[in-house]
């Protein structure tokens, strides 16, 4: 399992990204975590909706209920284009870390 703190950190710009594809409601963000991690990365409702509803207080995502196929009505989340513009800056961010780490890794332990 992967640290609290990691997903904690990484959870903005997860459910971004996973919005940047098209809409999606709770369960199948969840479910869509867990397959990219390889099920390493398992959120629960708890974890997820209060990213959601800050999300939505920031006016990055916007949320809307639907019927389903199956009749039962879900609330959907997309993402707006001020949260494309967060999005962007996110992988900017993340990808800074990410190289920091690879240089950092690169270099032979001085254990």
């Amino acid at each position: 399992m992967i640290n609290k703190d990691l997903v904690a950190a990484s959870s903005r710009p997860l459910v971004l990204t996973i919005l940047a594809d098209g809409e999606s409601y709770g369960y199948a963000i969840i479910q869509r975590v867990r397959e990219l991690s390889g099920e390493e990365m398992q959120w629960t409702d708890g974890m997820l909706y209060p990213i959601l509803h800050r999300l939505e207080r920031q006016e990055l995502i916007q949320s809307e209920w639907k019927k389903a196929d199956s009749g039962r009505r879900r609330k959907y989340y997309r993402l707006v284009s001020a949260g494309k513009t967060a999005l962007k800056e996110e992988q900017r961010q993340w990808k800074v870390l990410q190289d920091t780490l690879d240089n950092l890794w690169r270099k032979p332990c001085l254990t």
